[in-house]
């Protein structure tokens, strides 16, 4: 490695550490945090090839702000700046959560801070419902979008494994995309690993987590659908209201929301479980990022895959509103937890610049409170 290059490996390694500890809000805000400093600050790329590498982290599965720190390391050191970006902004993420893992499974069942974590719980609802939202609006841009959503949406109610309702909006979008057009179809199919329900192993939590890793696309809000019919339907592992604890801690977290996983691996299986959890869901992340550099153009003038995408976000969306209404029955359980997610859901709507962590640590003393008062 030439002394020019070392250079450019500490730069990235240096800002994406310190990215990874303070970047707060989202992917959202985490995507805002780089452009103002590489692109303003630093000069790395201009704004055209900033915008470049974010609509090209939509053609792939993955969390987008983790892709886009790739992309950037990339851009700045090659191949191996990928990596070290990748890595550097991930790591802070993933031992905080591991850290608040531990001491929450320790902690969690004293009776004082019961109210607190429900309180919490039904924080969380806003911002899944935000998510959604704004989703939403981005996702549905045609009628047969809407069809889709809907399609998805009672397919996910009636019972239907998320992931397949996903990649099927996806792949039947594909054959009417041929069916109303003159090109001849060539087949195209998507293997997915099934996993029937069995006793717990840390083989197959990093085979789980791996198989989202694989095909998670859209947003990380998406994770928590993913997540539901993987742990909670599928595998019987989690319960909704494990999975509302671990959507918690991703928020209140920096770094990528799909920190979340470590929380869980750990949960499931201690520190080799956050270990296995954490590089299964990550892990397909580098190597689409390294890989869409070689084909970046190419997929980006396929129409197809654009058919494809559109469709998979409209139903990912679908999938997380029917993920948000199970949720809500499991942890609206009281008086209480009402007063807070509807609290909650009016403040972060109106004010939806207020960083999650004062809403979450409002909502837990609000609970608090009311558990004293009513």
């Amino acid at each position: 490695m030439s002394q020019k290059n070392s250079g450019k490996i500490k730069e990235v390694f240096s800002y994406f550490f310190k990215l990874g500890f303070i970047a707060f809000g989202g992917p959202a805000a985490h995507v805002a945090l780089i452009q103002q400093e590489l692109v303003e600050n630093r000069k790395w790329m201009n704004n055209q090839e900033f915008l470049d590498y974010l609509g090209a982290t939509n053609l792939i599965p993955g969390p987008n702000s983790t892709e886009m720190t790739m992309h950037c390391g990339y851009h700045r050191a090659g191949p191996l700046g990928l990596f070290v970006a990748g890595l550097s902004f991930i790591i802070p993420a993933v031992t905080i959560t591991l850290i608040i893992a531990m001491f929450y499974e320790k902690y969690s069942n004293i009776e004082w801070l019961v109210p607190i974590i429900n309180s919490i719980k039904a924080a969380v609802l806003a911002f899944i419902l935000a998510a959604i939202y704004k989703l939403g609006k981005k996702a549905v841009k045609t009628k047969y979008l809407l069809l889709i959503g809907i399609a998805t949406l009672l397919a996910s109610l009636f019972g239907l494994n998320e992931i397949i309702a996903i990649l099927a909006a996806g792949l039947i979008s594909i054959l009417v995309y041929y069916s109303t057009s003159n090109k001849v179809f060539s087949d195209a199919g998507a293997s997915i690993l099934v996993l029937s329900t069995v006793a717990f192993s840390n083989l197959k939590l990093f085979l789980s987590f791996l198989k989202v890793g694989l095909v998670l696309f859209g947003s990380g809000y998406v994770l928590f659908a993913y997540l539901e019919g993987e742990f909670i339907d599928q595998l019987g592992w989690l319960t909704h209201s494990d999975l509302v604890e671990a959507i918690a801690i991703g928020q209140v977290t920096p770094g990528p929301i799909l920190s979340t996983a470590t929380f869980i691996g750990y949960k499931l299986g201690g520190v080799q479980g956050a270990i296995l959890a954490t590089v299964g869901i990550f892990g397909p992340s580098f190597f689409y990022a390294l890989l869409l550099h070689k084909f970046l153009k190419k997929m980006q003038s396929s129409k197809v895959l654009k058919v494809f995408l559109d469709s998979v976000n409209v139903a990912a969306v679908a999938v997380m509103v029917a993920v948000t209404f199970n949720m809500a029955r499991s942890i609206l359980l009281d008086i209480n937890t009402v007063i807070i997610a509807v609290l909650t859901c009016v403040v972060y709507f109106k004010y939806s610049k207020i960083n999650a962590l004062w809403i979450i640590i409002s909502a837990a003393l609000l609970g608090y409170i009311l558990n004293i008062v009513l």
